[in-house]
């Protein structure tokens, strides 16, 4: 019987198969994190499993947007076979699932005894584990809850709750001059002014990102964010931002777009060096989405980490 932890190669075979597709949509001009939306047939959003709610997180936000638009589902709503068939309904015959990924660690009970026996603290183990899941598009029989797809919202309806959002931080976010940064001595975010935009929904693009660094601060997430700029380690920060905001526009029914096109070949460059970056990258992203969306829920206030 095969053990359902993954061996160590069967790890890295893993994390090389997903960042070798990564490279690959990037080589041909396409930004994972940022899909061609308009063209889709699903709403926007994040990927969320269709018994829980839960959304998903980390890679396998790109992995399933992937799927979305590839396969041309129109609903954002996974499942498992087991699950199907728990809700009362199934996976119809012939349809292919998508895997995805769980990482976690575990202490195995030798390792719990010696600890035990020794006074020192156990070590745990990392595994990476992939599993199958199945769009609701491809089940039948699913109760009208698991089935249900939200229809997205009209960017003109989103800003006001994008704007709470960004309030909700209490990020200090001053408005002026023509650039986006943020500053990470005196923490705080300068933006243009919206009226400073060709098109006004890039403001909320924009400080989405700077929100994205500005919860790396050592306060909060607690990111390594004193990289020179054109360094590897400076890459992949902004890896690490642009998707973020991608995760917190799609949550807020914004269509993502690149807001720095031109760290495409550092990205490249960091993704064929290391085949976890783009893992390592989208964890922290999803980490930093919520630590954002926290803070409009309540769950979060900013200066709570200081």
């Amino acid at each position: 019987m095969r053990n359902s932890l993954e061996s160590s190669s069967g790890r890295n075979t893993l994390y090389q198969d997903v960042t070798d597709r990564i490279i690959r949509e990037l080589e041909e001009g396409r930004v994972p994190w940022v899909q061609p939306w308009d063209g889709a047939s699903c709403s926007l959003g994040l990927p969320r499993n269709a018994v829980t709610s839960r959304t998903y997180s980390g890679i396998n936000v790109l992995i399933l947007w992937d799927a979305v638009i590839v396969r041309g589902f129109a609903a954002q709503q996974w499942l498992t076979f087991r699950q199907a068939l728990a809700a009362g309904g199934n996976v119809r015959k012939g349809e292919r699932g998508t895997t995805i990924c769980y990482a976690d660690r575990f202490i195995p009970r030798d390792e719990r005894q010696r600890a035990a026996e020794s006074g020192e603290e156990p070590a745990a183990i990392p595994f990476l584990k992939r599993f199958t899941v199945f769009n609701v598009e491809q089940c039948e029989n699913l109760p009208e809850t698991a089935a249900n797809t939200q229809a997205s919202l009209r960017e003109a309806e989103i800003v006001p709750a994008a704007e709470a959002v960004i309030a909700a931080t209490g990020a200090d976010i001053r408005t002026g001059g023509g650039e986006a940064f943020y500053h990470r001595t005196e923490d705080y975010i300068r933006v243009p002014p919206q009226t400073a935009f060709f098109d006004p929904i890039n403001y909320y693009r924009t400080v989405f990102h700077e929100l994205g660094h500005w919860t790396g601060h050592g306060s909060r997430l607690a990111r390594d964010l004193t990289n020179r700029y054109g360094s590897e380690g400076y890459a992949r920060e902004e890896l690490v931002a642009e998707m973020a905001s991608a995760f917190l526009c799609a949550s807020q029914s914004i269509t993502p777009t690149v807001r720095h096109a031109d760290y495409i070949g550092a990205w490249l460059t960091v993704l064929r060096n290391d085949a976890r970056a783009i893992f390592q990258a989208a964890s922290m992203a999803s980490k930093s989405a919520d630590f954002v969306l926290g803070c409009a829920a309540g769950e979060v206030r900013s200066d709570s980490f200081a």
